[in-house]
């Protein structure tokens, strides 16, 4: 680990040094912090012979920032680059968050390398963002900006005028990452001790990924079209034999989507609206237990100042699952089969405290017709400039197991976060 870690950050310097200096550039900023997080399972399910126990997350972080641009501006770098310490999983490694190149013109842009990239409207819910996320990072309180995953893209940003265009080309699919049973009490539908063998995408052309999104501001609101053709970066799952199971395979059917977005001003407040079809190129008869079917998306939202320092944010979402009685038709015995239509509502509550240097938070959500929730509170404290300091919660509650937050029902878990800035 040490000798690719300092692999990574000879290389990364050097990067830095060739780019600037090529292009005359002014000096390079460093930066990063040093960072602590804990998070303490506070269910009281007991631990495994094998599996999990006590703590979710202990992990030690040190991120590295590099940055430059050109005295003109027309081109830069940018890179982020960790070094953790597991004690959970007892292991150490190197993550490369970002790594990219920047080029930029009078009515057009590009990014090359590693980048994060997030769309859509949604608070913690979305319809239109197809790029990969850790919920894993989400469900066990690591610092928000690690929900969303880098990814080795192509981005180019056009401005022709009367629109915005941004199309992202991603060579190689990277999946979401979810909870496993390494670190969480998770229900199982298949027999115990199955093996699991995941597909692993070829790296060829036709695997590529390609997004696009048109934008165009009308008075104060801002309103995109999206398109997408991507993969399901939630695993499907299916036995190789359901008579007799030996194995169970992981898979990712190619997906494409289709969708809009308006954020703007409202009554004093941000209003936010967002649809979108998926179509599941590999199930679009809904004849597939094992994928995902076709299914219609639409989000509104609304946040809104309470009073000094205090903002209230709320959300109403549905999904309607097509093709509904091809699915119950093919569902298989013993499969809790879910609702056609699935509402979800969730509620931030924010207040700034001591000068804005203490953030207290609520977001919770609600499974309407799942019966489940989810509630993340938090306190964030800015004890120097350098110093923040925050603690919260991850608390899972639902009625049936099969359900998003049910499955996870058994890791309820308290956090905390320690990170020292440079």
């Amino acid at each position: 680990m040490r000798a690719r870690a300092r692999a990574v950050i000879t290389a990364l310097g050097a990067l830095g040094l060739t780019l600037t200096g090529a292009a005359s550039a002014r000096a390079v900023d460093i930066g990063g912090f040093a960072q602590v997080n804990y998070a303490a399972r506070i269910s009281g399910a007991p631990c495994g012979a094998a599996g999990p126990c006590d703590f979710l997350l202990g992990e030690e972080r040190l991120q590295l920032k590099l940055e430059g641009t050109s005295e003109q501006g027309r081109s830069g770098f940018a890179a982020k680059v960790d070094l953790f310490q597991d004690a959970v999983e007892n292991r150490a490694g190197v993550e490369v968050r970002e790594a990219f190149v920047n080029l930029t013109g009078k009515h057009a842009a590009l990014r090359v390398g590693r980048q994060i990239v997030t769309w859509g409207a949604g608070d913690l819910v979305f319809v239109n963002d197809v790029f990969p996320k850790d919920w894993a990072a989400l469900f066990t309180g690591r610092p928000m900006e690690y929900l969303k995953v880098g990814s080795g893209a192509l981005k180019v940003d056009l401005h022709p005028g009367a629109f915005d265009a941004e199309i992202v080309v991603l060579p190689i699919f990277q999946p979401d990452r979810f909870p496993t049973a390494n670190r969480f009490i998770l229900p199982d539908p298949f027999p115990p001790g199955l093996p699991r063998l995941e597909e692993q995408k070829d790296r060829s052309l036709a695997n590529a990924e390609l997004a696009g999104r048109i934008s165009h501001y009308l008075s104060d609101w801002g309103l995109s079209l999206y398109a997408c053709r991507t993969f399901f970066r939630t695993p499907a799952m299916a036995v190789d034999d359901p008579a007799a199971p030996s194995s169970v395979h992981i898979f990712y059917p190619r997906l494409n989507t289709y969708g809009v977005s308006a954020t703007g001003s409202f009554m004093g407040g941000v209003a936010s609206f967002e649809g979108g079809y998926l179509d599941s190129r590999e199930d679009r008869h809904g004849t597939n237990p094992a994928i995902e079917n076709s299914m219609l998306k639409g989000l509104a939202g609304y946040s809104y100042p309470l009073w000094r320092d205090a903002t209230l944010g709320l959300q109403g979402y549905l999904e309607r699952t097509l093709d509904y009685g091809a699915y119950r038709a093919t569902l298989p015995a013993g499969f809790p089969a879910r609702d056609e239509r699935r509402w979800l509502a969730t509620v931030r509550l924010t207040q700034l405290m001591w000068n804005q240097t203490l953030t207290g938070s609520l977001f919770a959500f609600w499974g309407v017709t799942d019966h489940d929730g989810y509630l993340i509170p938090s306190a964030r404290y800015a004890a120097t400039d350098n110093v923040l300091v925050e603690i919260g919660g991850n608390v899972f509650v639902a009625r049936d197991s099969h359900t998003m937050f049910g499955a996870l029902d058994r890791n309820d878990n308290v956090y905390a976060t320690v990170r020292y800035s440079f």
